[in-house]
């Protein structure tokens, strides 16, 4: 495989599991406000399960942009083409884990990669806020840092 089709494959799984996220967010807010609807009119202003329903909406209306947003930017990822230096948009692996530098999506499995790996790789997206992305930003191929008081040294960038 080469460094490309494996850098491709790494956001496609991030880019699903973005997908999922909103389309689950989409559904809650479609759900909280169907029921909001089916509770009927207007009972007062001051309504507290109309209100606490239009809150639900609302709150997984932001997750459903967020993770639309998110979306966005890992479709823009994928036609680039592999990084040498840690940035945005790279993918860095070390001795103890594996970073995709992109937006703050936490933890992602990706799939079966060839018959030497690992059924799953565990990866993490972190964004340009975290302190661990400023202390791989702008690293290379051997370089190593200490974070949290864990020394980790760059085996891969992609």
């Amino acid at each position: 495989m080469t460094r490309q089709q494996h850098r491709t494959q790494i956001i496609q799984a991030c880019l699903e599991q973005q997908q999922q996220l909103a389309a689950t967010a989409k559904q809650e807010m479609d759900s909280a406000q169907q029921q909001s609807n089916d509770y009927g009119a207007n009972v007062d202003r001051y309504d507290a399960y109309r209100t606490k329903m239009m809150r639900a909406r609302d709150m997984y209306a932001k997750q459903l942009a967020n993770a639309n947003a998110g979306i966005r930017v890992l479709q823009g990822l994928l036609n680039h083409s592999p990084f040498d230096k840690a940035d945005h948009g790279a993918i860095v692996i070390t001795d103890r884990q594996r970073f995709f530098l992109s937006i703050g999506a936490g933890k992602f499995l990706v799939p079966f990669r060839s018959p030497e790996s690992q059924p799953q790789e565990v990866f993490f997206a972190i964004s340009a806020q975290t302190p661990i992305y400023m202390a791989l930003k702008g690293k290379s191929v051997g370089d190593t840092i200490t974070f949290n008081g864990v020394t980790q040294t760059i085996i891969e960038i992609l």
